[in-house]
């Protein structure tokens, strides 16, 4: 039996606080590793050292309800409720400026309207159109959203019928009074969801893919695409817009 192994075992059987705190201390990396991750696209206004301290909160909470009999691997449960301790923080500070709220509310809200009408996503062309943009003033505003596009939702989709499922780990972030989560159920948001990434094209499904399921780094899903880091950032913004729209739809019928 490992060291961890006999740590959970001890702090299962007795709840011992060593136990508990030589865990925490095993696991404090993954706090580091989330909360530069999602501090990655913030301005330099946020205090980073916040978001390691959230992450704590998160990963305490994570040690004191793990149940093993659920079949999950500590790692993966830990990790979302550190990223929902960090996120639920942000949302308390409200630090996204209300131009860039406002601009998202904007492309989002074009995105469900062209889908109402059309029966299907629109394209970019088709969006430019609706807002009377050109094509350079959309992805300036897609950039402008990276920041508040930096949310996650269980959620498990596949590439194809062969690969193992995926999931998205962000949490979608809600402006309005009203929770998706709380208004369609769980689950019907995970079908919604998975129904919509399997419609999107390669290059939009492939970025999820390497960012939610394979954690690279926005940079490194350039490289990976030949892309620049901005364009992965724009394109990561349009689908997540693009899910949200969806889901309020959905909340709509």
């Amino acid at each position: 039996m490992s060291n961890i192994d006999t740590l959970w075992e001890e702090y299962r059987s007795s709840g011992s606080k060593v136990a508990k705190d030589k865990l925490l201390a095993e696991y404090a990396g993954l706090v580091k590793y989330i909360a530069e991750r999602v501090g990655y696209t913030l301005p330099r206004s946020v205090d980073k050292q916040d978001l390691v301290s959230c992450g704590i909160l998160g990963l305490i909470k994570a040690v004191e309800t793990f149940d093993p009999n659920k079949e999950i691997k500590f790692e993966t449960f830990a990790s979302h409720k550190i990223r929902g301790a960090i996120l639920d923080e942000l949302r308390a500070l409200d630090w996204v400026p209300r131009s860039v709220r406002q601009k998202t509310k904007f492309i989002q809200r074009a995105y469900s309207e062209l889908e109402e009408k059309l029966g299907r996503s629109p394209y970019d062309d088709e969006v430019c159109a609706h807002l009377g943009l050109s094509s350079d003033e959309f992805e300036k505003m897609l950039s402008d959203s990276a920041p508040i596009t930096v949310f996650s939702i269980d959620a498990t989709f596949s590439k194809d019928s062969e690969s193992r499922e995926m999931s998205i780990s962000e949490t979608i972030e809600d402006t309005n009074t009203d929770n998706p989560l709380q208004i369609l159920g769980y689950e019907e948001v995970k079908r919604v969801l998975k129904e919509a990434i399997m419609t999107l094209p390669e290059k939009e499904k492939l970025v999820i893919a390497l960012y939610h399921f394979e954690e690279l780094t926005l940079k490194e899903i350039g490289v990976v695409l030949g892309i620049t880091e901005s364009r992965v950032s724009q394109i990561h913004s349009k689908v997540m817009l693009k899910l949200r729209s969806r889901l309020q739809i959905k909340m709509k019928d």
